[in-house]
């Protein structure tokens, strides 16, 4: 019993190493140009009476963060002049996106939306392209700076920072807009940025090296293209294309073999259920009769810290238990919590209820979260780590956001009751594949030494 609780204390203390408690700054520093080009940004074009046709095109602006893995393999492999001798790869490209945002954010402050509205688009531009480049940075760091069975707590303390974040560019800035200006909301935001510069200055470069099989490897590929040794320009652009973006997809399948298309069919329905779900979950808090203060109250208070807390124990779950078996376990209960709103679907409206479901959705999410970000961190090679781990973030939502944007059409024509149930069975392709996933991770793999 004393070696159990001993061994729950240890990977509690886990929370306690400096580059997991760094991830907080990190994840701060992340999530706060996301609202500022996306749903506050919307606010702001509201408030100052731009049609809503316009404002549905600015929601294009995001797409950035869809579509970065088409230069994750450049922050892979281009030094930066000067930045890099100074502060090393990941952090260089981490200094250089930060900057970048704090400027855009700061252009953005000084236009007029209704006379500037073409230069304030491709500022937003900017500064979601320097936001999904800092997200590749920021990963890789995450990735290389510490062990796979510490990814859990390194995500739950990301978590735990850009849901600060997200308070801080949503009423943070409602409340500095409605009391000054938007004009000053922003260059506000501009200046917290300077919490993401602050922790890149403190934390330590990852000391990663690329192995002599990963070079061999990626003489093997060159050759097969047939691009030789020559020395000019074009061959050694093309060269550099092979290293840089068909050798970090080829070792990928040449690493897992046949598991490779599992783990990817994996990554595509992991968050199937969690996702299909959200998208109706606040017009159903509406319908049951609930106000938009109280679902206010719930989602943001209990969801905040419930999802926290998942994240948290997600963490621990990994470092106490490896991470497959956490991985299967949040897929079964992000799945099984759908069940709880179908039984909310048929009950009496109560606010205890609703805080007792959505407390259980966020945690089962925040576990679920956790592990499974451990899980795509695992499987990147040190070589190639900001590009593999952008394609593995580009794949787990585009599925997921294809299949949700089916959930009014379900609702439309069935019913929230038997919608919930649908979303809750869509997530058991996810428990299957990860069980068979399963029977190819080692014991070595599975247990923490």
């Amino acid at each position: 019993m004393t070696k159990t609780l001993n061994s729950w204390r240890s990977a509690f203390s886990i929370y306690c190493r400096r580059p997991v408690l760094s991830m907080i700054f990190l994840g701060f520093s992340a999530g706060l140009p996301f609202s500022l080009v996306s749903s506050t940004l919307s606010a702001w074009l509201a408030d100052e009476h731009v049609s809503l046709s316009v404002i549905g095109y600015f929601s294009l602006v995001g797409a950035a963060y869809s579509v970065k893995v088409l230069w994750a393999p450049v922050v892979d492999r281009l030094p930066l002049p000067l930045l890099h001798a100074l502060f090393g790869k990941r952090r260089s490209w981490m200094l250089f996106a930060q900057f970048g945002i704090g400027l855009g954010l700061l252009g953005m402050s000084c236009l007029n939306p209704v006379t500037q509205l073409h230069q304030l688009a491709w500022l937003a531009i900017w500064v979601a392209f320097c936001s999904a480049t800092q997200d590749v940075a920021i990963d890789a760091y995450r990735i290389e700076i510490v062990a796979p069975e510490f990814q859990g707590a390194m995500a739950a303390m990301y978590v735990f920072g850009y849901r600060l974040s997200l308070l801080v560019a949503g009423a943070g800035v409602f409340y500095i807009a409605e009391y000054q200006t938007w004009q000053m909301a922003y260059q506000a935001m501009a200046v917290a940025m300077l919490v993401g510069v602050l922790a890149t200055l403190l934390i330590a470069e990852p000391k990663i090296k690329v192995g002599i099989r990963t070079l061999q490897f990626e003489a093997k590929i060159e050759s097969a293209l047939g691009l030789g040794r020559s020395s000019n320009l074009m061959f050694r652009i093309l060269r550099w294309f092979s290293d840089a973006v068909v050798s970090p997809f080829a070792e990928f399948f040449q690493r897992n073999g046949k598991a490779g298309s599992m783990i990817l069919a994996l990554i595509a329905v992991y968050k199937i259920s969690d996702i299909a779900m959200g998208v109706m979950a606040n017009p159903f808090y509406l319908e049951l009769g609930f106000s938009k203060k109280d679902i206010a109250d719930v989602t943001k208070v209990f969801g905040f810290f419930m999802t926290i807390i998942g994240t948290s124990l997600g963490g621990v779950l990994v470092v106490r238990f490896g991470i497959m078996r956490p991985l299967l376990f949040g897929a079964i209960i992000v799945a099984a919590t759908n069940l709880l709103f179908a039984a909310l679907a048929k009950v009496e409206p109560d606010m205890r209820l609703l805080a007792g479901v959505i407390s259980a959705d966020n945690l089962s999410g925040g576990i679920a979260t956790a592990a499974f970000i451990a899980y795509l961190s695992s499987l990147t090679n040190s070589a190639y780590t900001a590009t593999q781990y952008a394609l593995f973030s580009s794949l787990m939502t585009l599925p997921a956001k294809l299949i949700g944007s089916f959930s009014g059409e379900v609702v439309a024509n069935y019913g929230y009751y038997t919608f919930f149930n649908y979303s809750a069975l869509i997530g058991l392709p996810a428990v299957a594949l990860v069980v068979l996933l399963m029977r190819t991770v080692s014991d070595d793999d599975e247990t923490v030494q």
